[in-house]
This record gives structure tokens, sequence and C-alpha cells, in this order.
């Protein structure tokens, strides 16, 4: 199959698009909410604007009628659900730490409790960013060369 320089770019966009969700509200927007001292709601601000990259990338992916382009977009939104992974287990320690300290006694305890759990419950996602980013280069690579991963082959074949 040719493609076009055209093509090749709207792939490329998909994998782009994500790394710099990634870079933006990741590796810079959370820690800085952190280091502001804002709390678990201004993790929920770097959250809800990665979600709204997320859905765009899904969203991207349907309504492409370019196969190639469509595939690559779809690609990275396996990524995507690779991260909202990192995003449920991450809420999951969150809501046990509020559970854990919602009867204690010591309210200063409570609140030392919360912050060593939620530098903790980071973590998932951290991984998890790290993981897809490295997966993300891989996948730029595939768009240079003109490919696409055989297991996006079978799930979604070329059209005829």
């Amino acid at each position: 199959m040719e493609l076009s320089e055209k093509d090749k770019k709207a792939a490329r966009w998909a994998h782009d698009l994500f790394v710099l969700n990634i870079l933006f509200f990741h590796l810079l927007l959370t820690p800085a909410t952190i280091m502001l001292g804002i709390g678990v709601t201004g993790l929920l601000i770097p959250l809800a604007l990665s979600l709204a990259v997320i859905t765009y990338i899904y969203y991207r992916g349907q309504r492409e009628s370019r196969w190639f382009v469509a595939a690559h977009w779809r690609l990275a939104f396996k990524r995507c659900k690779l991260l909202l992974i990192g995003y449920a287990i991450t809420a999951a320690i969150l809501l046990l730490a509020e559970l854990l300290t919602a009867g204690m006694k010591d309210a200063h305890m409570a609140d030392i409790m919360v912050t060593v759990i939620t530098r903790i419950a980071i973590m998932p996602t951290l991984i998890l960013v790290m993981v897809t980013v490295v997966m993300e280069a891989s996948a730029t690579s595939l768009v240079s060369k003109g490919e696409v991963p055989e297991k996006i082959i079978r799930e979604f074949p070329p059209h005829s």
C-alpha cells in the first residue's frame, strides 16, 4: 500500500497528541498542582483535560475514513485505555484513603495519611504514563515506515 505524506502526518498526529497529553497534563500540570498545594481536587484539573484529549482521540479514530490513519488513531486509543486503567487504580487507592481516614478522630493524623496515600496512589498512573510514552515512540516509528501492528490489523482489517 502506497501512503502519502499527508496520510502519514495524519496518522502520526494521533501519537503526537497522546504524547502531548502526557507531557502537559501529567508531567507538567499534575506536579504543579501538587507543588501549589491545591490538594486532591487539584488533581482533577489535569485529569479532566486528559480525559478530554482521550475522548477526542477515540472519536477521531472512529470518524477517520482512511484505513491507515484510522488504524493509528485506534492504536493511540489502545494506549489511552492503558492510561485509563492507571486512572482507575489511582482513584480506587484515593477512595480507600478517604474511607480509611473518614472515621479518624485525630484530624492531623488523617491529613498526614491522606497526603502519604495520595503520593502512593499516583504511582500506578505515573508508571503507565512512562510505559505508554515508550509505546508511542515505537508507534511513531511504525507510522514513518507505513506499518500497522498485526494486532490492530486483526481487530480492524483494511478496507477492500
